[in-house]
């Protein structure tokens, strides 16, 4: 970090407070601090949708798993298309005909009170935990790669965001996005550029996909049914739909971002528009991933590319075995340039590849051996590739570009977050259950004041929290375990009319337990102890879906003919 990066890394920061704060100031009612004053426009939506999605972790922890694993991740975004098409056909015009500030209210409205504290403190629970991990994620990164200190990070990228969203509510969250996206934007096509700039004369794009190809880094359809298999065509579209038509259609801080448009229309163009941009983007960020690898075919990688990773085996008793597996990996990497260098053919595809096995096999026993030097650390790299090449590669300024797009990213999903769980916190539990009349700047207060307590829990449970195998990983995670479960509710709400209160409320508390129970039996303990996950974490959003809505029928049916 040179003078110019931290200039523009400051300087971008500070733009984007300060513009949110100046642009929203003096919200006069909820209307406005929580709907935005409905004036958003279907691009902006579009923007902020996508923003609140792309976290800091989608910029740190995709290229990663590209670089590692190749472009297969890019399936678990194949049911987002299909989940906005349903999303703008039948939640929208429900949640703008009941002019609903939150998308519980309506639960109300069609259950009663139990069934929308009950769906709406789940959302609290599992979006308060993602709400410390979009802050602790990029903390601890940079934390580890340029040694500064992770609670001063977690507290200064909570503090600028509190900032300007208790100042200025849905609105700010919405026109801070849009520069944020820009920045965003900008700053993964410059990286993209530079990446193939720097690779040896005559490795064009072209030859790059092609060493990528042959090293099974471009296999982007598995056609697979193996349930164990956490990316494939079906886990994309089966379990990603069901996802995807909770996170969009039943959490509170992407259903803030729409019921903030004008019209029905302005907020179902901008879904659309999100749904046609969000695969292509997603797949860009991991090519780009899979460019870093190429790069690092020509350009020495570390074994391990968490420093803090290094340095304690460094300084262990292990120091020695850690060096001949590092001498080794230099000696595999200069075997692999040489053969790419003269050409790959369907002849030595078969040596390139039986090469990267050699060499995945060693980065497996370096982690083994970085546990057993310091159980402290993460010996898991993924997430630190990515800001790895920008530190070591990237000129004066861009890094200091890149680390804006990391820590904008991290802005604009933390900001919606902190809104939608003060603007739930204040319409779904507080207004509701305070019984005298209470004036609208009183409700703007209110929220205002959840926004910083909310803010200040999620800088606590950054600062508290562990990194896990995969931050992406483990935010999807915690949506799985809850988002099937919210979104059975809301379809049985929609399409089963029949189907009365108390049993959705009976059906949905025994879901809930039974999904934290599978997840923690079949796939959590199984993956600690180093066995195979029973299934894959994504398919809890549909068997949540399908359980609430299958035991809240048996519940009825079984009441009726009590009745």
């Amino acid at each position: 970090m040179q003078t110019l990066d931290w200039i523009v890394l400051s300087l971008t920061l500070l733009f984007i407070v300060l513009y949110g704060t100046w642009k929203t100031r003096g919200s006069e009612n909820v209307e406005q601090y929580i709907k935005g004053g409905n004036d958003t426009k279907w691009w902006t939506i579009g923007l902020s949708v996508m923003a609140t999605q792309a976290s800091a972790i989608t910029f740190l922890s995709t290229p990663g798993q590209a670089f590692h694993s190749g472009m297969g991740f890019v399936q678990f975004y194949f049911g987002l298309p299909l989940a906005m098409v349903i999303i703008c056909l039948v939640f929208i015009p429900i949640y703008h005909r009941l002019n609903v500030y939150t998308a519980y209210e309506y639960l109300e409205s069609r259950f009663d009170l139990k069934t929308r504290t009950l769906a709406a403190i789940l959302f609290l629970i599992q979006r308060g935990l993602a709400a410390g991990i979009t802050i602790f994620a990029p903390a601890i990164i940079l934390s580890a790669v340029l040694g500064w200190d992770l609670v001063f990070l977690n507290i200064i990228i909570g503090l600028l965001v509190i900032i300007y969203t208790v100042s200025g509510g849905t609105k700010a969250v919405s026109v801070t996005q849009k520069q944020q996206m820009a920045i965003i934007f900008s700053g993964m096509f410059i990286a993209f550029y530079l990446i193939l700039q720097y690779l040896p004369d005559g490795i064009t794009f072209g030859k790059a996909l092609e060493i990528a190809g042959a090293s099974n880094k471009m296999k982007v359809l598995d056609f697979s049914w193996d349930l164990n298999n956490r990316y494939t065509v079906w886990t994309g579209f089966l379990g990603g739909t069901f996802l995807m038509l909770s996170y969009f259609g039943t959490d509170q801080s992407q259903v803030q971002r729409y019921l903030s448009g004008k019209s029905v229309r302005e907020s179902q163009l901008g879904l659309i528009f999100n749904g046609l941009l969000k695969v292509p983007m997603q797949f860009f960020i991991l090519l780009v991933g899979v460019m870093v690898f190429v790069f690092y075919q020509f350009n020495a990688s570390p074994l391990n590319f968490n420093p803090k990773a290094q340095e304690a085996v460094i300084n262990s008793q292990y120091a020695s075995e850690y060096k001949v597996l590092e001498e080794r990996h230099r000696e595999i990497e200069s075997e692999k340039k040489t053969l790419i260098l003269n050409g790959i053919t369907e002849d030595n595809k078969p040596k390139l590849q039986g090469l990267n096995e050699e060499d995945l096999k060693l980065k497996e026993k370096a982690k083994e051996i970085i546990a057993k030097s310091s159980d402290k650390v993460e010996t898991n790299d993924k997430d630190y590739v990515f800001i790895h090449f920008i530190l070591n590669n990237l000129p004066k300024g861009l890094i200091g570009l890149l680390l804006a797009v990391i820590l904008s990213a991290a802005m604009s999903s933390t900001a919606s977050e902190l809104n939608a769980l003060a603007s739930t916190t204040a319409i779904d539990l507080y207004k509701r259950n305070v019984k005298e009349e209470k004036s609208d700047q009183h409700y703007v207060n209110m929220s205002k004041w959840f926004t910083l307590g909310w803010g200040v829990l999620a800088i606590l449970i950054a600062c508290i929290a562990n990194l896990f195998d995969n931050l992406i990983q483990l935010v999807n995670i915690i949506g799985s375990i809850f988002y099937g479960n919210v979104l059975g509710i809301f379809l049985i709400a929609f399409f089963l009319k029949f189907v009365k209160s108390n049993a959705v409320f009976i059906g949905a508390t025994i879901t809930q337990i039974l999904i934290i129970a599978i997840y923690y039996f079949g796939i959590f303990l199984p993956e600690q102890n180093g066995e195979e996950a029973l299934i894959s974490y994504l398919w809890l959003n549909a068997l949540g879906c399908g359980l609430v809505m299958l035991l809240s029928v048996l519940i009825q049916l079984v009441s009726r003919n009590r009745d």
